[in-house]
């Protein structure tokens, strides 16, 4: 919701008037230097939208606040033009309403599309946030990242390196909505208060790191002949994409980092296809790329990739992994229901490269349990797994 500053207006003021942490309001208006609002300028207010009022006969400002639990004041700002002893039955004034709902409508087959348009609309709400593509897909597609919080902790979560995973997506997109609400409407999650976190963190969050692998499997190859028939012949002439895992091109995204690659390749197919081939070359394929060069850039503390399926948590690699990696784990286990297993017979993931190269704690999460990709009748439950390993990350 946007209101325009009138004479003495603050930015602590409109703090106190909706009820928001002034630092939520300060880094949605980051061209705003310090607290110099100028009369006629446009500030943004987070988790509020305005919407249309008829007055009806005998209805006051006083009363139309006192029912929305608003101060006077609030609606004044959003009617610069209202004379407020003088409304009349018929006449249609704005009104800031709390967002207390969600935007983000996870439960659902999730494609690029739908997370594009979750992420602008909440881009929208909660200005806060700062979102940017760190890349382009085989397709085109810009690749995503969003970045919540102050902090010098930086953390990093990223889902849907494979495509036939994509309820990972929608539950991480769940989760960040979630997160956003607690923290405009001040309300607590699992009675942690996540103002905290947004003071001492900043969250990188990278929601689909593999758009076109994921629209293959929910819509189907792309139109186009050249593609659609290389991509059934990769698919050993199906038109069924449903159990595919790599990118467009038959990389397996996950195969792609230079931490023991060769040997990843040597026991892995020797062409592309659905899933397992590691690529030419490690960091051959855009969304690897993008996803090595976020990291090089972030210096991240410690990165979590949520895949699916298996209810496990994978923690090590080649014992490189620092001492506290052990530990962090345990506890995303004991908030999840899931096991901590040190290591898996399997290199050249993101999170084992993560680890070789910082020596920092990285994470694989397998939520859910079954045959990829899960339905979406386990959504409630990984949504619940995935929200403890969620904050953990943040508060550990």
């Amino acid at each position: 919701m946007d209101v325009i500053v009138r004479p003495k207006d603050t930015f602590w003021h409109y703090s106190q008037l909706f009820k928001l942490h002034l630092l939520l309001i300060t880094d949605s208006n980051r061209s705003i230097q310090g607290d110099r609002l100028s009369i006629g300028q446009r500030v943004r207010i987070p988790g509020f939208t305005a919407v249309d009022y008829q007055v009806r006969r005998g209805d006051t400002l006083w009363k139309i606040a006192r029912s929305r639990q608003l101060p006077v004041d609030a609606i004044s700002l959003v009617n610069p033009n209202l004379i407020i002893d003088k409304l009349e039955a018929g006449q249609t004034i704005s009104v800031p309403v709390r967002i207390t709902w969600r935007i983000v409508q996870g439960h659902q087959s999730y494609d690029y599309n739908k997370l594009l348009k979750d992420i602008r609309r909440l881009e929208d709400v909660y200005p806060f946030m700062q979102t940017s593509s760190i890349g382009n897909s085989v397709l085109g597609r810009e690749i995503p990242e969003t970045l919540i919080g102050t902090g010098g902790k930086r953390i990093h979560y990223n889902a849907s390196f494979h495509a036939n995973e994509w309820i990972t997506s929608s539950v991480m997109m769940t989760l960040l909505n979630d997160y956003l609400l607690s923290l405009t409407n001040q309300t607590s999650i699992r009675g942690r208060d996540t103002f905290t976190y947004y003071q001492q963190t900043t969250l990188s969050i990278v929601p689909m790191v593999n758009p076109d692998g994921v629209n293959l499997v929910l819509i189907g190859p792309p139109a186009s002949k050249p593609w659609r028939n290389r991509l059934i012949g990769l698919n050993n002439g199906s038109d069924d994409f449903a159990r595919w895992k790599a990118n467009i091109r038959g990389v397996d995204l996950n195969d792609q980092f230079p931490a023991r690659w060769e040997q990843e390749k040597a026991r892995n197919p020797a062409e592309p296809g659905p899933r397992d081939y590691g690529g030419e070359n490690p960091l051959s394929e855009p969304e690897a790329i993008a996803m090595a060069n976020l990291t090089r850039k972030r210096d991240f503390a410690r990165v979590i990739a949520f895949h699916t399926q298996g209810e496990e948590i994978y923690w090590g690699f080649e014992n490189l992994e620092p001492p506290e990696s052990e530990g962090m784990a345990r506890e995303f286990a004991r908030v999840s229901g899931y096991e901590a297993v040190k290591t898996l017979e399997s290199y050249a993931g993101y999170k084992d490269w993560f680890i070789q190269d910082w020596r920092r704690p990285g994470f694989t999460v397998e939520v859910g349990k079954g045959i990829n990709p899960l339905p979406l009748s386990q959504f409630d439950e990984i949504y619940q797994e995935a929200l403890g390993i969620f904050l953990a990350g943040l508060y550990l």
